[in-house]
């Protein structure tokens, strides 16, 4: 789950702060020349850090999300509701990945690609966003359901039923994404940003409270869940799953916690309406450095979770693990058989003393 969120002051009224829905590195410095925020340096740091790690991201979740969705179409049954969870992960991480290109090349120039493809670039990601969080935490509870309760029909459930969880999720994650495609709008040609403060304001709290459920959903139900693999009756293996879902916890709450406290903090300056250039404001932007160093650290921490997701989430089984293995085996028998046909293949002429292939 991840949106990414920037925070600037207009010129336009002096007074009235907007919010950007993207990466944005050069409106400070164009809005703040002469006045009293020069955000330069945290915009360079932005533009220089911002891409380099991006590329890193997208790159891990195509390969991690795109592997997951071929194993699964060869070899599961996709009709299962755990699998249809897994696919449906797999495409939604695919949905927000999908935008982190645009967000790094806006990071560097600015946005330079309309407001059509503003409002359908920010629609994609937060539909990819929103969905990868209601996801986690419906995957979450139920992985509860089948340790608390192994017997329950929740567990077994496939057909109809898995489809239909998987329409709900999809139609619910479209729903509340679609104030990112109504009410962002290109500011000065370069800037793709959300076209008031109160849409701006909806879109952080909406993470923030997408976070606190996600939260209290993997609290309660992975503690609950220590708690019955910790008894003397449970299965061998549960210093192993212990253990994962210790790291699922860390890694939940490291990538996200951060960048939910940020944006919640940066979300402060929205509700400002005191003149841009004054002692006051002076003394705001100065404490607000730190934080915007902060915000670009924290925002790559959370984008990570996108290209993590197939590999705490799948490939840490071991029924996945040798599919993939399988997967492996199976190419590497088919490029040998390749090979050992095209050698077969080279026929060497008798009469003419000539070689050549078919």
């Amino acid at each position: 789950m991840a949106a990414d969120e920037d925070f600037m002051s207009t010129d336009t009224t002096g007074i009235i702060s907007t919010f950007d829905t993207t990466f944005d590195p050069s409106y400070y410095s164009e809005n703040y020349v002469d006045e009293v925020c020069d955000k330069t340096k945290t915009v360079l740091f932005g533009s220089i850090f911002t891409p380099v790690f991006l590329s890193i991201v997208v790159l891990l979740s195509l390969f991690g999300n795109i592997l997951v969705i071929v194993i699964l179409a060869k070899y599961e049954n996709l009709k299962l509701l755990t699998n249809a969870f897994i696919l449906n992960l797999a495409v939604s991480d695919l949905f927000f990945t999908a935008g982190l290109p645009f967000w790094a090349y806006y990071s560097v120039d600015g946005w330079n690609l309309g407001e059509a493809a503003c409002k359908i670039v920010n629609f994609v990601f937060y539909v990819g966003f929103y969905s990868s969080g209601v996801l986690l935490i419906l995957m979450t509870a139920h992985r509860y359901v089948a340790v608390m309760n192994p017997l329950s029909d929740i567990v077994s459930t496939s057909g109809f039923y898995s489809v239909l969880a998987s329409v709900i999720i999809w139609a619910a994650s479209i729903i509340i994404a679609s104030p990112a495609f109504i009410f962002t709008q290109v500011v000065g040609e370069k800037h793709c940003v959300f076209a008031s403060s109160y849409w701006s304001l909806v879109g952080i709290y909406q993470q923030n409270i997408l976070f606190l459920l996600s939260a209290l959903v993997f609290t309660f139900c992975y503690c609950q869940i220590i708690c019955r693999l910790v008894r003397p009756t449970a299965r061998r293996r549960k210093n192993k799953t212990l253990k994962l879902i210790f790291t699922l916890m860390v890694v939940f709450f490291v990538g996200w916690a951060p960048y939910n406290i940020v944006i919640f903090l940066k979300s402060f300056s929205l509700w400002k309406q005191q003149p841009v250039v004054s002692a006051v404001s002076a003394a705001a932007c100065e404490a607000e450095t730190p934080l915007d160093y902060a915000f670009y650290v924290c925002r790559i921490l959370a984008f990570s979770h996108c290209c993590l997701n197939p590999v705490f989430y799948v490939f840490v089984g071991v029924k996945f693990k040798n599919h993939l293995k399988k997967m492996l085996k199976r190419r590497a028998q088919n490029t040998s058989n390749i090979r050992s046909r095209h050698s077969r293949l080279t026929i060497t002429s008798v009469t003419s003393g000539e070689e050549f292939s078919v």
